[in-house]
């Protein structure tokens, strides 16, 4: 089922997400929510809150830019290692249409439990390492603007609560 993703600056979004208890048939529904809201939006990742889940829950699929990487949905994930620097120029689909470059860690390794309960621990690199990072941050309740100015994160909030009020304007006129 695809699920709506909230936009910045929704309340929700600056929450910190709860650490899951146990990895179980509800968490697994929940996961393949996830990944169809994600790849119906197009993106490479999503975090459990940007459909309201204040749960420590991401998914990630970045084999379009890297082919050898599979989905994957890391539970409780915690980066354990950063090495190097590196700048992307992120995107985020709670801030759709906006884009700015972020520094991060050219290489993570995190822990996770899997989809059956299970810890994994992944050496993450390229386009899959900045959205471990950027999927993390939204568990702590920072999205990617808190990597800008204070000026381009206004700017872009004016811009998203425009957008938030163009919708609820056509979900109004659409009843």
């Amino acid at each position: 089922m695809v699920r709506e993703i909230l936009i910045w600056p929704d309340p929700v979004l600056k929450q910190k997400a709860r650490p899951v208890a146990k990895v179980d048939d509800a968490v697994r529904v929940l996961v393949k929510d996830m990944f169809e809201t994600m790849y119906s939006a197009e993106g490479v990742g999503l975090a459990a809150p940007q459909v309201g889940v204040l749960q420590r829950i991401i998914v990630l699929d970045t084999t379009p830019s890297q082919p050898e990487s599979k989905p994957i949905a890391m539970v409780n994930p915690e980066i354990i290692a950063m090495e190097g620097e590196t700048t992307y120029t992120e995107g985020c689909l709670s801030i759709p249409g906006e884009s700015e470059d972020v520094d991060r860690a050219a290489i993570v390794t995190v822990k996770f439990l899997d989809v059956e309960g299970q810890e994994q621990t992944m050496r993450c690199d390229g386009l899959l390492a900045i959205a471990v990072q950027h999927e993390t941050d939204h568990l702590n309740g920072t999205v990617f603007v808190d990597h800008v100015s204070t000026l381009k994160r206004e700017l872009i909030r004016k811009r998203m609560k425009r957008l938030k009020s163009s919708r609820e304007q056509g979900e109004q006129a659409a009843r």
